[in-house]
């Protein structure tokens, strides 16, 4: 099993950044596609990012540009630096590791309020 959690979410104002962090815990030798997600209030859960193990990147049209993802595949977390925020940038940010077996596992998730 595989234990995700989120952390750096908070207050913004419009324009300003966070960067959030994802760190795994227990079997981490299957992990595969890791990513974060995001659901705003009344929405669906959608894509924010992907990154492999091999560091090729997905993003999502309405934050390329904008966000950068990353990952430390030794340390067995990934993060997202999240530059020149919007209001509708605001969302619960959860972290989702998919392994080889095709499990999927999700952080609590961490709010981010970008508000002025």
């Amino acid at each position: 099993q595989v234990q995700l959690v989120e952390s750096g979410g908070g207050l913004v104002q419009p324009g300003g950044s966070l960067r959030l962090s994802c760190a795994a815990s227990g079997t981490l030798f299957n992990i595969n596609v890791m990513g974060w997600y995001r659901q705003a209030p009344g929405k669906e859960r959608e894509l924010v990012a992907t990154v492999t193990p091999g560091g090729y990147i997905n993003y999502a049209d309405s934050v390329k540009g904008r966000f950068t993802i990353s990952r430390d595949n030794a340390k067995s977390t990934v993060g997202l630096q999240m530059n020149s925020l919007l209001p509708e940038d605001t969302a619960v940010y959860y972290c989702r590791a998919n392994t080889y077996r095709g499990d999927s596992y999700w952080g609590q998730g961490t709010q981010v309020t970008v508000s002025s």
